[in-house]
């Protein structure tokens, strides 16, 4: 398709809304494309950039193209919402690609004030899920049409028939409208780049998808001839430029050099006069310098300092602001702590609390979900989130940039009703598991103060649970569910609501084995610790008094010396030359050291090391506080 046929100004005048004349922009559709986790979502928007020609035929492109960053590469899944546009018969679509997981469920509530209309993505094997409910929740909040898309028809075990009822039935739960119950489906299979209207149909492309989005996506409207008014819902950044805001223009034109004033609804005392330096749309995977934008678009604005999500730029002779929904409260806080082990900034290049500062309070520009509390003391920051993946997110991308720091156990933050009730969030486990493991499964749940609520019979010979469960029985819970399941089990978690305190939980049955002093174990200290439990590390590496080097069989937490070397004698005994043989070490990623640490230890993060500790490394001092303690 030519370029230039792209410039067509198709405008089609609505109606008289005060004095301004509100109109549509038939040459633009912005949608988002929402979803529960791995049900397909960056694949589908993998083939719409493919099939639009936004790449060369000759072009090797990687898959979920995308997720650029290294970690949602690494981990499959999508952390935070990517902006890009495709052309499909002089129309241009806008599409956001939204995060799939519960812990992210920040970044899909606030791009769907960008957009007219959603694409809800349904696997054609698992069905609606916890995070379906979420966004499509949020989604029917704010009104917006809803194109169902039920993906992978193409799997061998696919029954995209009952998942269609599956979903209606989802939209009757949320007391969705006639109109939005009237929705269209759509039956894809993204990884081979069709779609089809009818499931006896014969596949070709995903033109039936483009075709739907252009038939049933309203074309954004609003008053050309009005003020500016650009709501930021989401925050970029740049090293070179600094913040970049992105928004859907509402009303009005924004143009470089033009000035604006900075207002939000949710701080009625803020009214900043700026200045536009640049501005930029979207086009495949690219941002495109223009010099102004019109009703509808979806524009990034750099040059604007301290600009946050929820401000709306607004001419400085009418500043409105455009309301902006207030984004769920976090969950679940760790410490984030200046390291003060004895290896402490051997490893890493930022080791202050003032670089521990600025990076937490830096994060806060793109990530809504989050909170940064300072504490008593300079060494500490309280760090909020919506889940324990939310905050291992962080703590995996600041110690690939350098940052050395230690952070405690993961705890839920608590609320008091009127009547001093402690009340906690509470969660929806959806499980499925083999059938054979559903007991061991409920047993462990219910010793975390889980209730079953739902059990049924689900495809391949699985068993469906649902659990109503404190957030702060799922910490540590994953790692021991995938052990206990052979890691067949899936497990899905979404936020429900605050409830009264359901009693204490134990969360570690088993102590930690402990260095006794510093130094480098040896194979010989190792072979006689082993016999005491399940050891973190390996010959060579280096120690310290205090560090949890392993797991105990016991209760209680046991000091041994694995920098002991065995004694030289002038005697020989018949097994003196034998090969002490050592159990592979067991390796704990960030998530499991995370589910393994207790209340008394922390774990020390590096760019090269993850160590855990105690607290107090003193033996001495750690025996008295324990003993105050009981």
């Amino acid at each position: 398709m030519p370029r230039g046929s792209r410039q067509i100004p198709v405008i089609c005048y609505l109606f008289m809304k005060g004095f301004g004349m509100i109109i549509k922009n038939e040459n633009i559709r912005n949608i988002a494309i929402i979803a529960h986790v791995d049900h397909g979502k960056t694949t589908l928007v993998d083939e719409l950039l493919k099939q639009s020609g936004v790449f060369r035929q000759n072009q090797a492109v990687q898959e979920r193209v995308m997720d650029s960053n290294d970690i949602e590469r690494e981990r499959g899944i999508t952390i935070l919402s990517k902006n890009t546009a495709v052309y499909y018969k002089d129309t241009k679509i806008n599409i956001i690609d939204t995060p799939g997981h519960a812990d992210f469920g920040g970044e899909v509530e606030r791009v769907l004030k960008m957009v007219n209309g959603v694409i809800l993505v349904v696997d054609a094997f698992e069905g609606a899920m916890p995070q379906t409910k979420f966004v499509l929740k949020k989604a029917l909040e704010l009104n917006l049409p809803v194109i169902v898309c039920i993906n992978k028809i193409d799997r061998p075990e696919a029954r995209p028939k009952e998942v269609i009822d599956e979903v209606l039935e989802l939209f009757i739960d949320l007391d969705a409208s006639e109109e939005q119950l009237d929705c269209p489906f759509v039956f894809a299979s993204a990884k081979t780049g069709v779609a089809i209207l009818e499931l006896d149909e014969k596949p070709e492309s995903m033109q039936p998808l483009f075709e739907t989005i252009l038939d049933y996506i309203p074309a954004p409207e609003g008053d050309p001839d009005a003020g500016t008014q650009l709501l930021i819902s989401t925050i970029d950044y740049n090293e070179y430029v600094g913040r970049i805001g992105v928004g859907k223009v509402d009303n009005g034109r924004i143009r470089v050099n033009q000035e604006v004033v900075v207002v939000n609804a949710h701080e009625p005392e803020k009214c900043r006069k700026v200045k536009v330096n640049k501005l930029y749309e979207f086009d495949g995977l690219k941002k495109i310098e223009v010099a102004e934008a019109g009703v509808g678009s979806i524009v990034a604005i750099s040059g604007i300092t301290d600009i946050h999500i929820g401000d709306t730029l607004c001419s400085p002779d009418h500043p409105e602001p455009i309301p902006f929904q207030k984004i769920s409260e976090p969950t679940l806080a760790m410490h984030f702590i200046v390291n003060d082990s004895p290896f402490a900034g051997q490893e890493g290049k930022f080791v202050t609390s003032r670089h521990l500062r600025d990076r937490l309070f830096r994060e806060l520009n793109t990530d809504v979900s989050l909170r940064v509390e300072e504490t008593d003391t300079t060494e500490s920051f309280k760090v909020s989130g919506r889940g324990e993946l939310h905050l291992s997110v962080l703590i995996e991308n600041m110690r690939r940039e350098g940052y050395e720091f230690a952070v405690s156990k993961p705890e839920v933050l608590y609320k008091f009703d009127e009547n001093g009730r402690k009340l906690e969030p509470m969660e929806r486990a959806v499980i499925d598991v083999p059938e054979e493991f559903s007991g061991t499964v409920i047993e462990k749940l219910s010793g975390r103060k889980g209730e079953l609520i739902g059990m049924s019979t689900a495809s391949g010979g699985y068993t469906r649970l649902e659990f109503s469960i404190p957030s702060r029985g799922l910490i540590g819970y994953r790692g021991e569910f995938m052990t206990d399941t052979k890691g067949n089990g899936i497990l899905n978690t979404l936020f429900d609501d605050y409830a009264p305190y359901k009693g204490d939980i134990q969360y570690r049955k088993q102590g930690s084995l402990i260095a006794f002093e510093t130094g480098e174990a040896i194979t010989y200290g190792l072979y006689n610790a082993q016999e005491r439990g399940t050891l973190f590390i390996g010959a060579g590496e280096k120690v310290y008094a205090g560090m949890v080097i392993g797991q105990t069989g016991k209760t209680e937490d046991i000091e041994v010396n694995v920098c002991k070397k065995k004694q030289l004698t002038n005697t020989r005994s018949s097994s003196a030359d034998d090969a002490l043989r050592l159990s592979p070490p067991r390796i704990l990623s960030l998530e499991q050291s995370i589910e393994f640490i207790d209340t008394d230890e922390l774990l020390e993060v590096t760019p090269k090391t993850l160590r855990i500790r105690k607290k107090i490394l003193d033996p001495t001092l750690r025996k008295r506080a324990a003993m105050r303690k009981n």
